[in-house]
């Protein structure tokens, strides 16, 4: 039971970092700025708007659970958050969103335009950030990284609409479009503390392993939660003709009928036939399985670290894999 590896609550881990994830949180309001005012509003409307925060708290933990005694990983941080952050502002915009946190989204507030424009310079702040670095290696972990974002977003793009997407081809989007800024963040950690390729490939495995679950879960969500546990409607996935797993697994095992009615929805697109859709997944244990697959994922990112000296931090991430499958919302 991955609730069995959950040594502290989320409110506890935070605690654990509650001065760095400050630190983080200042430093992103300071690189912020702009002479440009709509970048300045725009920009903080959607920082300040909450979020988990996952992406720096997993480059902050794994920094310190390799004895890294520094202050870059801070840095670091507020990096992994803008890309992030700017992820956001274009995906909202290529799915039409109107909806994220409980709050409306930023395109919706100021309009497509000024959304994509920010977003290219929360990206371009994050390079510039990234250069004052001054490593290589970090340059290149994470201009790699998001350029699989990048990828994943066409690759999703692509495949909407698509019933015949397999489930291979699903989770090959969901490691670029999701999971492969988590193993980053993740291996910046090792990297920055100098503990070796062996700790570095384990844990950028962990972060993908986490970033993948987190996921899956997300996708479960999409069709069990509620809207205010959600922070957005339900069934933007359907709406949007994405094939995410619960949908894939349901059209593959049930019956002709049910078949039928869910490649038509994924065709279509919309929230016309969410209830009948929302049967069929239950129906044939949709949800089950890709919970179950999530659980997979995050007991494969805890015994990848099994190796990891004992510490405060390595308790904290492997509470945060028990969090990325057994949360709420």
């Amino acid at each position: 039971m991955l609730t069995e590896c959950l040594p502290t609550k989320m409110d506890a881990l935070r605690a654990l970092i509650a001065d760095d994830l400050a630190d983080v949180d200042r430093l992103i309001q300071l690189r912020l700025y702009s002479e440009v005012a709509l970048i300045n509003q725009l920009s903080h409307y959607i920082v300040a708007n909450g979020g988990k925060r996952l992406r720096p708290v997993l480059a902050l933990l794994s920094a310190l659970a390799h004895g890294y005694g520094g202050r870059l990983h801070i840095h670091l941080a507020a990096i992994v958050e803008l890309i992030h952050t700017a992820t956001l502002l274009h995906d909202d915009v290529v799915d039409a969103s109107d909806l994220r946190r409980g709050r409306e989204t930023a395109n919706l507030v100021f309009g497509n335009e000024a959304s994509v424009l920010v977003g290219d310079f929360l990206y371009s702040r994050a390079f510039q950030m990234m250069v004052d670095v001054r490593d290589m290696r970090i340059m290149e972990i994470l201009s790699d990284a998001t350029n699989t974002i990048a990828e994943g977003e066409v690759m999703q793009l692509v495949n909407c609409h698509d019933p015949d997407t397999s489930e291979e081809r699903y989770l090959a989007i969901i490691h670029n479009k999701t999971a492969k800024l988590f193993e980053a963040a993740a291996r910046l950690g090792a990297v920055l503390s100098g503990a070796g390729v062996a700790a570095e490939e384990a844990m950028a495995a962990y972060g993908r392993h986490l970033g993948t679950a987190y996921q899956l879960i997300d996708d479960v969500f999409d069709y069990t939660a509620s809207a205010e546990q959600l922070g957005k409607n339900i069934g933007d996935d359907l709406a949007e003709g994405k094939p995410t797993l619960p949908l894939l697994y349901a059209l593959r095992h049930g019956s002709a009928a049910q078949g039928a009615l869910l490649r038509g929805a994924i065709e279509e697109g919309g929230r016309g036939q969410i209830g009948p859709v929302i049967e069929a997944i239950e129906a044939t244990g949709a949800i089950t399985y890709t919970a179950a697959l999530a659980r997979s994922e995050a007991g494969c990112a805890l015994r990848v670290i099994e190796d990891l000296g004992p510490s405060p931090y390595k308790d904290a991430l492997l509470a945060l894999a028990a969090f990325a499958v057994d949360r709420r919302s």
